[in-house]
């Protein structure tokens, strides 16, 4: 009873109200990309795209535009770009990912403290606020939330052959590069939705650590999916509420749980000696 006392009592706020729904979505689809992504080794890339979200953001506060509207379009492009140079550039995938990962911070840094300083806003944009989100973000987040989910359920098998062999998928007439660019495209957006309630630092943390921590124990790719969505998703509700009662960071709070359930599974893993990923 306290619990959902507790829960209709942050029900009442219509920032509560906005955050959790938004929220709920960008952490199910964090989740449901990151398997593909963790197991591809494409990790570093949801945090590289992070940090061009933030440069993003920076220059379009600093102009006085939609912060997602010039966003979107700059991260999507951008792992469009790191994409190609990780299979193709003579930059080693990794030190490209750097490059440009913390290139777009300083940039972003750096206009933010020739322009409007290092204020509230800008915080939010770092560490993630419950309060950041508005009527139209939710709205955004909703639409675009929906494609993602409805694009993986229907590519879900291609998907799954380009994930875990991609040159007997080429062999098969699978367009891999294609599907391996529509990973990362929907990767783009989700961070980008997810940047106002996780922070550009701590985003990425929602599509890594629920793949890692359903690797521990599951084997199949199907199982591990699912276990990924509602780990994140708990996580997110929890960590919310946590930030909500002790008035901490909604993004740090997320990320904290995660790891937490990760040592956890990583436990439960080891004594069992099960899991995809050892």
């Amino acid at each position: 009873m306290v619990v959902i006392d507790l829960f209709n009592e942050m029900m009442t706020y219509p920032f509560m109200v906005r955050a959790f729904i938004a929220g709920t979505l960008v952490a199910l689809c964090a989740s449901l990309l990151g398997v593909s992504m963790v197991l591809k080794r494409y990790s570093m890339i949801g945090d590289g795209l992070s940090h061009v979200g933030f440069g993003a953001l920076a220059i379009a506060t600093s102009l006085h535009l939609a912060p997602l509207a010039v966003s979107l379009p700059v991260v999507v492009a951008a792992a469009f770009l790191l994409l190609r140079i990780k299979e193709s550039s003579k930059i080693k995938g990794d030190a490209a990912i750097a490059i440009i990962s913390t290139g777009s911070l300083a940039v972003g840094v750096m206009v933010i403290s020739m322009t409007t300083g290092m204020n509230t806003d800008t915080c939010n944009y770092l560490f993630g606020s419950i309060l950041g989100v508005n009527q139209s973000e939710v709205a955004l987040t909703v639409g675009l939330s929906i494609a993602v989910l409805l694009l993986f359920v229907l590519f879900y098998n291609r998907i799954f052959s380009v994930t875990f062999d991609e040159t007997f998928a080429k062999a098969t007439g699978t367009k891999a590069d294609l599907y391996n660019m529509l990973i990362a495209i929907l990767t783009a957006f989700t961070i980008v939705l997810g940047m106002r309630t996780m922070g550009a630092l701590l985003i990425s943390s929602l599509i890594i650590f629920p793949a890692l921590s359903s690797m521990r124990i599951f084997k199949q790719f199907k199982a591990v999916v699912i276990s990924s969505a509602i780990i994140s998703i708990v996580c997110f509700v929890s960590g919310l509420t946590m930030s909500y009662v002790y008035a901490t960071p909604t993004g740090a709070s997320v990320a904290i749980l995660n790891i937490a359930v990760f040592l956890i599974f990583s436990a439960i893993g080891w004594i069992s000696g099960k899991g995809l990923v050892k």
